[in-house]
């Protein structure tokens, strides 16, 4: 079991993100949004990871949705919408991305996630539900929801 930490935004993370984009995952780098972020250390990073040995092998975003932009969830409510949850190649199948997402869901706020490719079994798994898809809304996302148990 390794920590989460919240992950500043310095010019180490950006090179620490820079391996997830040598591993053919550039749709998921999350390089722009640090750059375009970038004050060292920040204190309100959105993006949080587990280091193994200095270096950082997973690694997701959270973002912070206010209810009066929420079309997810009935009654609107504040969230958390989780992004880009990433684990390098050499570190997949070790519970990391189970163990990010499960911190997210310590912080004990609603979750919304846009679930890609194969990893509907996994957000299930977790406890999210998919939500009735809207084509206006969603536009080609698959998004999901976690909802704490005191809230439901």
């Amino acid at each position: 079991m390794f920590d989460v930490v919240r992950l500043q935004i310095n010019y180490h993370t950006l090179e620490q993100f820079k391996r997830f984009t040598e591993n053919g995952l550039e749709e998921l780098s999350m390089l722009d949004e640090l750059h375009e972020n970038m004050v060292e250390n920040q204190v309100d990073s959105p993006f949080y990871g587990i280091y193994e040995d200095g270096t950082l092998v997973a690694r997701m975003s959270l973002y912070p949705i206010n209810a009066k932009y929420d079309r997810y969830f009935d009654p609107p409510r504040d969230y958390l919408e989780l992004w880009k949850l990433e684990v390098l190649p050499g570190s997949k199948g070790r519970g990391l991305g189970t163990q990010l997402v499960t911190y997210a869901k310590s912080l004990g706020h609603a979750i919304k996630v846009n679930v890609r490719g194969q990893s509907h079994p996994f957000f299930l798994q977790l406890g999210f539900t998919p939500v009735k898809y809207d084509a206006q809304r969603d536009r080609g996302e698959n998004p999901y929801v976690w909802i704490p148990n005191d809230e439901r």
